[in-house]
């Protein structure tokens, strides 16, 4: 049964003079998504693969009700993205890496102040917050301005918050962008354990290692579109997943393009 769904989905960006001129175009419109479809099964972990500028993050946007599709439509768990909104923030957890923290707020007051947005009580708040800040060493730092944070402590913290609420649908943008080696893996490890809880879990990225290791199925994005969906074991009986995209792109942009 499927939790997502997303069909035929369109979007297109205006140019303007100076990116026109910047991307030596006289194209007004970008085309970033093309009548894009695919459906997800709850509790798989789903991929989206493809280069930068593919329309990968467009489309987490779109259903993450950031930004309007121009035509198709998105349901999330039985609800619209288009006429309830709002009913599906309430289910899903969005992390972008343009989640921008303020500075001189702490750890622990953002987790309050987000959990008090998706009205979560104090009990469950503080039980959570226990949880996910001991998981993941943010408990050391509870107190410590954002400001003040590394980069990699920051992702995490940014991570916790996403999932304040405990949504059973997971979106994350890049989930592994910018990390060291071992806070990526400690990442990873979380969303399989997530996995695990019967949550639902959409990820886009570059990095076919990641797809490789935790994601179930795939659906590979060039230009805007989906160029192939199935499951990454089926895609990589003969050669690794990364050879089958380039296989795939050479197929689709032509070899002088790849």
């Amino acid at each position: 049964m499927s939790i997502v769904e997303v069909k035929s989905i369109s979007k297109m960006y205006k140019l303007s003079a100076k990116q026109r001129k910047i991307n030596k175009t006289k194209d007004k419109y970008l085309i970033a998504v093309k009548n894009l479809s695919f459906e997800i099964a709850k509790g798989e972990i789903f991929g989206l693969l493809g280069p930068n500028g593919a329309g990968k993050t467009t489309t987490l946007r779109i259903m993450s009700t950031l930004i309007k599709k121009d035509s198709g439509e998105v349901i999330i768990n039985g609800h619209s993205v288009t006429s309830e909104p709002g009913q599906v923030r309430k289910d899903i957890g969005f992390l972008t890496s343009e989640l921008k923290l303020e500075n001189y707020f702490t750890p622990n007051y953002l987790f309050n102040f987000f959990s008090d947005l998706h009205n979560v009580d104090v009990e469950t708040r503080n039980k959570r917050k226990k949880e996910l800040f001991e998981y993941f060493g943010i408990d050391k730092y509870a107190e410590i301005k954002v400001g003040e944070l590394s980069t990699g402590m920051k992702q995490k913290l940014s991570l916790v918050i996403s999932i304040v609420h405990d949504p059973e649908i997971i979106i994350f943008d890049e989930p592994t962008n910018g990390l060291d080696v071992i806070t990526a893996k400690k990442v990873i490890n979380f969303l399989l354990h997530l996995k695990e809880k019967g949550k639902t879990i959409i990820i886009s990225t570059h990095i076919f290692s990641l797809v490789e290791k935790i994601c179930d199925r795939v659906g590979i994005i060039i230009n805007g579109e989906m160029a192939k969906v199935g499951k990454v074991k089926e895609m990589t009986i003969d050669k690794n997943l990364e050879d089958a995209f380039f296989d795939l792109y050479v197929e689709k942009v032509g070899e002088d393009n790849a």
